[in-house]
């Protein structure tokens, strides 16, 4: 792994830069603060549900955009993980008990907001025999029974803790897309999900395929944190021989001093050369950008996605 304080000869502008200092946030990666007709609407709706979204846990920066569209990403089992991941900024501790009637405010909400596709991710439950898969399940199909022409993602932990029924459980209830993310190269994740294993995610998303081929299957990293480019394009060959069907790129952000610093801001230019491998690879869909995130324009993705597997099939 790459020595995270020695400049890359590749950048020779971070060599005149002190080790504890960040680099200057270029304006590609600028965003208008939240606000509009639209975001009041679904903050009012995710408060009356009482429910929480990764959209504010995590501190996104497309959260103004996406609430103005009425699209929320739903975050169960309570906003308190049992991981500490360096990058991220949702809560870590002990988390409360599960709440029996959730699945049923996030189906209420999702007719409400009048969701065509939804992303539901959650916290690690690391305390749960199950890691809370069949609280995923139970979602899933609260939000079919209510808004049946409503495709569902889910993003969902590692289920490391768990026996081969928890991912079973998740699938059986039968999402549209299966996200995953594997968040960063191998060598980074002692110091950037310290509480994860590469190999095991990996393995994950290659099962969901093995149990259920019609399900799309989805991951993402970030760029950023001190990887170079030849490991990011071997996370692309390992995610493709595991059948990822999407990948996703984008820019880490720092969240607060705490948190893992932003090694370099990635170019536009670099993540537009990211997606032409990626589809150089095979993957039926790629959203590489600055900005990009999980569910980040999700539906007119999935819909993308949808057909660009049609197109392959009828090319046979």
């Amino acid at each position: 792994m790459r020595d995270l304080k020695i400049p890359s000869e590749r950048h020779p502008e971070k060599a005149h830069r002190p080790d504890n200092a960040q680099p200057k946030k270029p304006d590609w990666i600028r965003v208008r603060a939240p606000g509009g007709e639209g975001y009041n609407d679904t903050r009012r709706i995710m408060r009356e549900h009482n429910l929480v979204t990764v959209c504010e846990e995590a501190g996104c920066p497309n959260a103004g955009e996406c609430w103005n569209q009425g699209h929320a990403t739903m975050m169960i089992m309570g906003e308190i993980c049992t991981r500490g991941c360096t990058f991220c900024n949702v809560a870590t501790g002990r988390p409360d008990t599960l709440d029996v009637f959730e699945p049923g405010r996030v189906a209420d909400a999702v007719q409400k907001l009048g969701l065509n596709h939804v992303v539901i991710t959650s916290v690690d439950r690391d305390d749960l025999e199950d890691g809370g898969a069949e609280h995923f399940a139970q979602t899933i199909r609260a939000v079919r029974h209510r808004s049946p022409k409503t495709t569902i993602e889910i993003l969902t932990p590692d289920f490391l803790k768990c026996d081969d029924s928890a991912l079973e459980t998740v699938v059986e209830a039968r999402p549209d897309v299966f996200n995953h993310n594997l968040e960063t190269v191998p060598g980074l994740y002692l110091t950037v999900r310290p509480g994860a294993r590469y190999f095991h995610s990996l393995r994950l998303l290659q099962r969901v395929k093995e149990l259920d081929p019609s399900i799309f299957t989805k991951s993402g990293i970030m760029v950023g944190l001190g990887e170079d480019r030849p490991q990011v394009l071997q996370v692309m060959d390992d995610m493709r021989a595991a059948d990822v069907d999407f990948l996703t790129i984008g820019q880490y952000l720092q969240p607060t001093p705490k948190h893992h610093k932003v090694d370099r801001f990635v170019t536009p230019e670099e993540f537009a050369g990211y997606e032409k491998s990626a589809y150089g690879k095979g993957f039926l869909m790629v959203s590489a950008t600055p900005l990009t995130r999980s569910s980040y324009h999700a539906g007119d993705d999935f819909a993308r996605l949808r057909a660009a597997r049609q197109a392959k099939i009828s090319k046979g």
